[in-house]
């Protein structure tokens, strides 16, 4: 430490501002200095910079009053190493930068100038394919032979799900996976799809969305708790709502048969009984597979029924044979009126001679020989009564009045 010379007498150093004699202030580094130093300039420099864009200058201060306007490109010549720095960045790297943006945004009004000038050209490319109001539910296969395989698992009362070929028709579980095999004999473009939609199957509901019922959307904590179709297995699934019908569907992305197969599976799952009260209420309902590409285009489209139930194979069986049943009534209901046979040589018989179908015999067939007693006799008496005639009933003239007929009665006793 140097001697004092200021002929102080505190033993202070005016230097060192009121630190004692013999403590040292903290020294501040050059390294410290100059980052304070360019931070300071750094600061003025943004507050007053200007920018030369098509002729004009512009603040990019924006909200401070130009500090100084007037200032000159030979300034910056003066400043610190670290500024003039910054100086050549800015030129180098944001002005270039600017400048791609201006170009960019040079093209985004050239296309808009296009699209007020050609406005038909414009909207055929925006134009974005929209869901119908009503899905069609006709089978098509299209270029690619677009069907569907199901796995035939019987009518058991364990079985979750089964398909029966003769109704077109699924049976499963509620939240059961049924798996669905997709098959096509060309192969879809890439990012081909499979599109999942429920419809109600008649005239009078098909206006109607298929959703969930209200118990069962309050039990589901998933953001798509309305949807009736889930796909399992599937990371991929994208749910959707159609803003105009407010239809809902599921998609999945169409994948590859697997080496020695022939068909990709997916694993589709119904949310909601068919019975359920608010939802489909017994209606039945009809799902709709769709092959599409990405565009939204259909390139194939399968159809078929689905109950949701508790036993799958129970009602299918009962369904079958309740099918059956009518089927087999149908051809007795014509064997009963027989095509006359003119070989025999009989007569045709006409509806008005009552007399000659009085004299056909018919020969019935009875099981049981209690039974057949009952009929003979009820035919014996018949047969009597053709013998005898009709009883012609004795007209008895009505009594003037009811006390005659009772006082009459009364006197013969």
């Amino acid at each position: 430490r140097k001697p004092d010379t200021t002929g102080r007498t505190d033993g202070r150093d005016p230097r060192l501002g009121q630190n004692p004699v013999g403590v040292t202030p903290p020294l501040v580094t050059s390294h410290q200095q100059s980052y304070t130093n360019s931070s300071v300039e750094l600061l003025k420099f943004l507050l007053t910079a200007e920018e030369v864009i098509d002729g004009r200058r512009i603040n990019v201060a924006g909200h401070r009053p130009a500090m100084k306007e007037t200032m000159e490109d030979s300034d910056f010549n003066n400043l610190p190493l670290s500024q003039d720095t910054f100086h050549d960045l800015w030129n180098n790297v944001f002005l270039s930068t600017e400048n791609e943006s201006l170009a960019h945004t040079d093209g985004i009004l050239n296309q808009n100038l296009d699209f007020w000038e050609n406005p038909e050209t414009m909207q055929e490319t925006i134009n974005v394919p929209t869901a119908p109001t009503v899905p069609a539910i006709s089978n098509y296969a299209g270029q690619h032979e677009f069907n569907l395989e199901f796995n035939d698992s019987g009518t058991a009362k364990s079985v979750t799900s089964t398909f029966s070929n003769k109704l077109g028709k699924l049976f499963c579980q509620l939240a059961k996976t049924t798996p669905i095999g997709i098959l096509v004999k060309e192969e879809p473009p890439q990012g081909a799809v499979i599109r999942a939609t429920a419809v109600y199957k008649k005239t009078e509901h098909v206006a109607e969305v298929v959703k969930r019922c209200p118990h069962h959307q309050s039990e589901d904590p998933s953001d798509n708790k309305s949807h009736l179709i889930r796909v399992e297995g599937s990371q991929l699934a994208q749910y959707f709502e159609d803003p105009n019908t407010k239809r809902q569907s599921v998609t999945v992305p169409y994948e590859r048969p697997q080496l020695g197969s022939q068909t990709t599976t997916i694993l589709l799952s119904f949310m909601c009984n068919s019975s359920c009260m608010g939802g489909m209420n017994r209606r039945p309902i009809l799902t709709i597979l769709t092959l599409e590409t990405t565009e939204g285009e259909v390139l194939g489209r399968r159809c078929f029924e689905v109950r949701v139930c508790a036993c799958p194979g129970r009602d299918r069986k009962t369904e079958e044979g309740n099918v059956e049943k009518n089927g087999a009534k149908q051809p007795k209901k014509r064997k009963s009126a027989p095509a006359p046979d003119t070989s025999s040589g009989k007569k045709s018989k006409s509806a008005s001679s009552g007399e000659e179908e009085d004299k056909d015999v018919y020969s019935l067939t009875i099981r049981g020989r209690n039974r057949y007693l009952w009929f003979k006799s009820l035919n014996d008496g018949l047969e009597l009564m053709d013998k005898v005639g009709p009883k012609v009933k004795q007209e008895i003239p009505a009594p003037s009045s009811g006390k005659r007929l009772l006082k009459g009665g009364s006197d013969s006793d």
